[in-house]
């Protein structure tokens, strides 16, 4: 049943990475005519169509094959970025080695944005432009594990995010934490403390109301929690030139969890029709077990819908080149609480899709998933490390078809002996048609 449920999982989401819409190429607008001559009334309200090219950009990490060592002296001449294939010209070039920005090939000047607010300042020894935004999912985070997640931010305070870092902090549920990005390490202090677990409990959830899509609540906390992040990937696409980590720290999703035993809440018992027989096939039998052919309507399409709401988060991290690092408070998982009299197999199951789906969110940005370990110090220096050294390529796609919505990206170096780390892929922004569709 486990490994049946990651293989649906990773194949719906193969299928729901629908990619969306492009940007077109930049074209200049025509002379107007001389003031002396007339022209007809038609010519003079001829249209002007205008159209705007994006500076794609991707984190590359480049290791020494033998040492696992950051090569910081390559050159632009040594990269080769390919969009679907074809080569790119490399429009701009950063490196960030040692906490340092160097600035080796100058992109344009970037459009003033709107929707974001940046510090008023920056520190004049920070140099290295690291971003962090620290997405605290308390609605699907339990109560009594805040001691511990709230340890696990102290850890980042002091193994991650350093002086002259700008990060934010956004929680999804009752903690109501919303920091804006800024250099201030002293106001994270005070957020943790803010930090309390808020997610249903096994229980909580097979008692819960059934809706036509599924668990009533637990739906609600999912797309709260997927629409929040969502805002925040908008945001963080206006930024440019810099390594976007976030750090998303939650217990997982599954939109079809404890399918036997909610059913067994929801269904009356078998009744015999006194020849052998049940007049229902959606029925418990007087032990208490679930025919085997009784399903909830709505589980065929909780996989499906959960790999589309991941598959819209992905896209919107991908389109504003961040990296989602994802952290299972929980650390190794064991057995249920000894309060929940939950089936240990459906309890198995749940845990196994919960933590498969922060791996996926984490895999499909470049990033990695911190999942069924307790060693948190390490995973975050590890973190630390990779937002250190990288660089920064960045180029404006040749491809002018909107249709193709999909990009896949591959960085190659002419060195040899090295590996290279870059994101795979990424999507075009969705188009104002696009939205209202969705609507």
């Amino acid at each position: 049943m486990r490994n049946t449920a990651k293989f649906l999982l990773a194949g719906a989401f193969a299928f729901a990475l629908v990619q969306s819409p492009a940007a077109q190429q930049r074209r200049g607008q025509p002379q107007a005519p001389a003031p002396q001559q007339q022209q007809p009334q038609q010519q003079q309200q001829t249209p002007t169509f205008r159209s705007t090219a994006e500076l794609v950009t991707t984190d590359v990490i480049v290791r020494d094959a033998k040492t696992d060592q950051f090569m910081a002296d390559l050159k632009p001449t040594d990269f080769e970025v390919f969009e679907d294939g074809v080569k790119q010209d490399l429009a701009s070039m950063v490196l960030i080695h040692g906490g340092r920005a160097y600035n080796t090939l100058a992109p344009p000047p970037a459009p003033v944005q709107e929707g974001i607010i940046l510090p008023v300042a920056r520190p004049t020894n920070d140099a290295a432009g690291r971003v962090f935004l620290l997405f605290v999912d308390d609605l699907h985070m339990d109560f009594s594990q805040t001691p511990r997640i709230r340890e696990l931010f102290r850890k980042m305070l002091r193994n991650l995010i350093h002086d002259g870092d700008m990060w934010g902090m956004v929680s999804t549920g009752t903690s109501s934490i919303s920091i804006d990005l800024t250099y201030d390490r002293a106001l994270l202090d005070d957020a943790i403390n803010r930090i309390s677990g808020n997610g249903l409990k096994p229980t909580d959830i097979i008692k819960g109301q059934e809706g036509a899509d599924g668990p009533v609540e637990l739906k609600y906390r999912a797309h709260v929690a997927f629409s929040t992040a969502n805002q925040l990937m908008q945001n963080l696409e206006k930024l440019h030139n810099r390594r976007k980590a976030v750090i998303w720290v939650s217990s997982g999703y599954d939109f079809n969890p404890f399918e036997k035993s909610r059913l067994k809440e929801t269904l009356s018992p078998c009744e015999d029709n006194g020849d052998g027989t049940n007049n229902t096939s959606n029925c418990v039998d007087a032990n208490g077990r679930v025919d085997p052919n009784a399903t909830l309507q709505t589980s065929q399409f909780a996989d499906a819908e959960l790999v589309r709401d991941m598959a819209d988060v992905t896209r919107a991290a991908n389109r504003a080149n961040a990296t989602l690092y994802t952290i299972d408070p929980r650390g190794l998982v064991a057995g249920g609480d000894i309060g929940e009299n939950v089936d240990p197999v459906e309890w198995e199951t749940y845990v196994s899709k919960t933590v498969d789906s922060l791996r996926t969110i984490a895999d499909l940005t470049g990033g990695f998933a911190v999942v069924n370990q307790n060693d948190f110090d390490k995973a975050l220096k590890r973190i630390d490390a990779e937002t250190s050294d990288y660089y920064v390529l960045g180029f404006y796609s040749s491809n002018p078809d909107p249709l193709r919505r999909t990009r896949r990206i591959e960085v190659v170096t002419k060195r040899d002996g090295v590996k290279v780390w870059s994101r795979t892929s990424y999507s075009l922004r969705p188009t104002p048609a696009d939205n209202t569709a969705k609507k």
